[in-house]
């Protein structure tokens, strides 16, 4: 799965076709769902970056729950994603992702990011929900099996895009079997692993400290 990010290199951010982006951004190094997430996607008037809510709701949702990831492969299978799958496909850049290992009864927070520290590209699905004069747009990340070194903590991973499926996957053209190829596990030799504080573990914390390596038996006396 993936439930809490990084987003903190507004500058390496490159999509062709992507205008300047004109949304305030401050660097964030502990994203949490239901929080606002920077997510690129054609909204209607062409591609543009946008703040959405992380936590997909449906269109039609009578209780407006939001879903924070999404399985690659149910997508078309469940009705809270299938229809965002067809036709309201987005980016969401990180500069990497917490996942947490048990270990005793601690689950101690690692750090995983791209090996040359580049920004990823998170496939994403969004809605706009509206209800009673209130209205949400909202977002999801798509998760797919975790890779090699993922695996070492969780079984699920962001579904990250390689620079050659971005502009594709937000194409309305793209066959549907291939959009679903693009969401295989990024290549374990493209990432690296490493401990960080389990300060990360409270989501009122937010500063650059988060992504600092630690001593993996220091993890959680740093709390």
């Amino acid at each position: 799965m993936c439930g809490r990010y990084v987003l903190h290199s507004r500058d390496r951010i490159r999509l062709k076709g992507l205008p300047p982006l004109d949304l305030p951004f401050e660097p964030r190094y502990n994203i949490a769902p239901s929080q606002e997430v920077l997510a690129i996607a054609d909204f209607g008037r062409g591609l543009e970056a946008r703040l959405l809510t992380w936590g997909l709701i449906p269109n039609w949702s009578i209780d407006g729950k939001g879903f924070i990831n999404a399985r690659a492969e149910t997508l078309e299978a469940k009705p809270s994603f299938s229809e965002s799958f067809r036709f309201r496909r987005c980016l969401i850049p990180a500069d990497g992702f917490f996942e947490w290992k048990r270990a005793g009864r601690e689950k101690r927070p690692f750090f995983i990011l791209a090996s040359d520290e580049k920004s990823l590209m998170f496939a994403g699905i969004w809605d706009t929900w509206r209800d009673r004069g209130r209205i949400v747009t909202s977002c999801a990340i798509i998760t797919t099996a975790a890779n090699e070194l993922v695996s070492e903590l969780h079984n699920r991973m962001p579904a990250i895009l390689p620079t050659e499926n971005q502009e594709a996957w937000l194409d309305q053209r793209t066959k549907r079997t291939d959009l679903l190829r693009m969401l295989a596990p990024f290549p374990a030799a493209g990432m690296k692993i490493y401990p960080v504080s389990s300060s990360v573990n409270q989501t009122d914390i937010d500063n650059p400290d988060l992504i600092n390596r630690v001593d993996a038996g220091m993890t959680m006396s740093l709390f």
